[in-house]
């Protein structure tokens, strides 16, 4: 067993291994990796991932990267492949094979076919003297010197670097179709990613009331507004114009100053020109928006009229802080 600093250096040794095999990996990007990326580019079909094992999963999460990037891409096994998953391929598509012994069993038996299916063959490998990398019409080096196991068998530092490369090559691709985070939201509707991308602050208002009130508005209708609002505050407007606002806690400041309750109104106790945000703007801007002026309200307005309040709950329940 070994003792808790023996365990950190174990873990620090693993990850300046794999760092450093990436960072000779970017020395391995060649004109093929421009092959790669342009003969992708310029195909009407899919990109069909395959491998075996620990790149196979790879593979998956190379499809997954894709497919959320605007490129179409579907994941073969490479074993069910030659037990009838040959027919998810067809004639306009493009396998990527990764193997890092570019030798295994299955890539043997399945590359013939794909072959001879004509469809191009890119292969992502970690010998260049392989069976998969002689047969390529293009290759994706992904040579490591050693697997951060210490029998240095367990696919570790070998499995970084074909992950690496697969999102060199969805990245390279995106920026060649000049792929947008407008376009990356199509593929991102759900989730806190997708709220990042599609929710706005009016989305959030429209579940709020719109407490306000007027700057002759005395305090029981104030005390009113804030209680039916449900936001701890209300909006002080005048012809629809947001001019102040009151929250709870600048109604606690007034009663122990021990001010006339008769005679205060909404003027006298309401912050002046507050905040405000565009009521079309994201809901992420929002976040920025409070944590940068300290605040827990944000009030919308609709071409410089009051339009909605979102309280910092509503953001903290959508999860986005």
């Amino acid at each position: 067993m070994l003792n808790d600093s023996e365990i950190l250096q174990s873990a620090k040794d693993t990850i300046l291994l794999e760092s450093s095999s990436l960072s000779d990996l970017s020395a391995k990007l060649t004109k093929s990796f421009v092959d790669a990326t342009k003969l992708i580019l310029k195909s009407s079909g899919r990109v069909v991932v395959t491998g075996i094992g620990k790149s196979a999963i790879i593979g998956q999460k190379i499809v997954a990267t894709m497919n959320s990037t605007g490129t179409a891409a579907l994941f073969m096994h490479a074993a069910d492949a030659i037990h009838g998953d040959l027919g998810m391929i067809q004639k306009d598509d493009i396998v990527i094979c990764i193997s890092k012994s570019g030798t295994s069993p299955e890539i043997k038996v399945l590359v013939p076919f794909l072959k001879g299916g004509g469809n191009p063959l890119i292969g992502m490998v970690g010998d260049l003297n392989s069976f998969l990398s002689l047969e390529s019409d293009v290759v994706l080096d992904t040579t490591v010197a050693i697997e951060a196991c210490p029998n240095n068998l367990a696919p570790t530092t070998s499995t970084t670097a074909q992950l690496a490369m697969g999102d060199a090559l969805a990245v390279a691709l995106l920026s060649c179709k000049n792929f947008k985070s407008e376009d990356f939201a199509k593929y991102h509707p759900g989730g806190a990613l997708g709220k990042r991308l599609h929710l706005r602050v009016a989305d959030l208002a429209k579940n709020n009331g719109m407490p306000q009130v007027t700057p002759a508005s005395n305090l029981s209708t104030i005390i009113l507004g804030i209680t039916k609002g449900r936001m701890g505050a209300v909006v002080v407007t005048e012809s629809e114009k947001v001019i102040g606002i009151i929250t709870d806690g600048d109604l606690r400041r007034m009663l122990s100053n021990r001010v006339n309750l008769e005679t205060t109104f909404a003027s006298d106790i309401m912050t002046i020109n507050p905040k405000v945000m565009d009521y079309d703007a994201m809901a992420i801007e929002g976040v920025a928006f409070i944590k940068k002026y300290s605040i827990n309200h944000i009030i919308l307005t609709k071409k410089g009229l009051f339009a909605g309040v979102v309280h910092i709950q509503d953001l903290i329940k959508e999860g986005l802080i």
